[in-house]
């Protein structure tokens, strides 16, 4: 299956290196970030496990959940945070998946779903497209899909961006712009009539009529 914006992602149970999970249950009320790796003990994926463990309490100020995924049995996960410690600082403090069965992978559209078999014996160059980061809201809809090449580290501050940002318009009828940071100027959604942004927001800039430009709610 392919998975679009806006699909509920597909519940699952699985190992995790903190317990056993049933992921709209982990999710509860919260949002999530759902991560995902290749193959253990690769070196771009080790980055990106040790940075996101570093800024796991970003995502927490956020209301967010992070949880990674690797294809490879639990024990693997377990010796390759000792890895991560060791060559980042800091283990990851946030549950990875144990997707030995490639289940979780084949449910989420990262690999094909006639995939016979397991992870024994496969490489990351077999999983290459097992590398993407998925943000869920708390009513378990997919908001945002990102998928990166094995050669290029994954840029997780962008992920914090964008959550300000769906976190932002789903509270308010607004829209961010390109390079849009936290407390920059918003756009009023187009789905909101000139009579209606005048009770929700007032004054605007129009520097076109489709461009209605307003400091960022709050």
């Amino acid at each position: 299956m392919t998975l679009a914006l806006g699909a509920t992602a597909p519940d699952f149970e699985a190992e995790t290196t903190q317990g056993p999970i049933r992921f709209h249950e982990w999710i509860g009320d919260s949002w999530a970030v759902l991560f995902s790796h290749p193959k253990a003990y690769t070196p771009i994926c080790t980055t990106e496990l040790g940075y996101m463990a570093r800024i796991e309490p970003e995502f927490t100020r956020r209301g967010v959940k992070i949880i990674g995924l690797s294809v490879d049995a639990a024990d693997e996960n377990q010796g390759w945070s000792q890895d991560i410690l060791e060559t980042q600082g800091i283990a990851p403090n946030y549950p990875i998946i144990a997707d030995s069965d490639l289940k979780v992978a084949k449910l989420y559209g990262m690999l094909p779903a006639e995939t016979e078999g397991g992870s024994d014996g496969r490489t990351a160059a077999d999983n290459q497209t097992v590398r993407n980061v998925f943000v869920i809201g708390p009513d378990k809809k997919v908001k945002l899909i990102l998928v990166y090449p094995m050669t290029t580290g994954r840029n997780f501050d962008e992920v914090l961006r964008v959550i300000d940002s769906l976190q932002l318009t789903a509270k308010y009828k607004v829209a961010t712009p390109a390079q849009w940071q936290q407390g920059d100027k918003v756009i009023i959604a187009g789905s909101v009539s000139n009579e209606q942004a005048k009770e929700l927001f007032g004054e605007w800039e129009e520097p076109k009529p489709y461009i209605r430009i307003v400091p960022q709610p709050s």
